[in-house]
């Protein structure tokens, strides 16, 4: 796998680790680009779950980590620990070696989702490389953090960088990639309800859709 933060911050893409992600990967893009985004998010018959989830935690990484570094400049104007998050909200960051989560700006808290998203795909103890292999018990819920984080990059987005999204004439690709994200998550149960409520109104529009598609 290759991909990292560079000297200035920015992400470049993370490349799949097999063949076998690499073809899921392409599976799901060739069906997404038929606009069933419904079928984009199901297992494929005979594939293995963790498999899926693994190959759309590289994909999901990349998308976000490349919306987030749209929003980077605008994102300097976030210094002191508790702006930049949607309202009533204030993340805080817990690597698992601090028993006290730091409080922190917007930006910091991305880059350090991002980077710590990126350490754990780059772990073949996690995410392992060999078909053979098994992935670790406590997948799911490595999973699970992963998409929580994710989640919360795209509410920080949403609440404090949409118009500059706009701007740029992402808006469009922003709402696919969130409508994706939100649908793949419902499918395989990675987002708990509660995690939700910084986006509650666009989350339950998007959740009808699901369910009435």
């Amino acid at each position: 796998m290759s991909g990292s933060r560079n000297t200035r911050g920015t992400f470049v893409v993370l490349k799949h680790a097999n063949q076998r992600r690499t073809d899921l990967s392409k599976y799901t893009k060739r069906t997404l680009g038929m606009g069933n985004l419904r079928e984009a998010v199901r297992l494929p018959s005979g594939e293995d779950i963790n498999e899926w989830i693994a190959t759309n935690i590289v994909d999901f990484y990349n998308e976000i980590a490349m919306l987030y570094d749209m929003c980077s400049e605008d994102a300097e104007k976030f210094v002191e620990p508790g702006e930049g998050f949607p309202p009533n909200f204030e993340y805080r960051w817990a690597d698992g070696g601090s028993s006290t989560p730091i409080r922190c700006s917007s930006p910091e808290y991305a880059n350090y989702v991002l980077a710590w998203i990126e350490e754990q795909i780059h772990d073949v103890s996690i995410f392992v490389v060999d078909e053979r292999d098994d992935f670790p018990d406590d997948f799911e819920d490595i999973a699970q953090k992963i998409f929580t984080r994710i989640f919360r990059i795209y509410a920080i987005i949403y609440h404090a960088h949409f118009h500059y999204i706009e701007d740029q004439g992402a808006a469009e690709h922003l709402n696919t990639s969130f409508k994706h994200f939100c649908f793949f998550s419902h499918e395989h149960g990675l987002l708990d309800p509660k995690e939700v409520r910084a986006l509650q109104e666009p989350v339950d529009r998007l959740l009808e859709q699901y369910t009435d598609s």
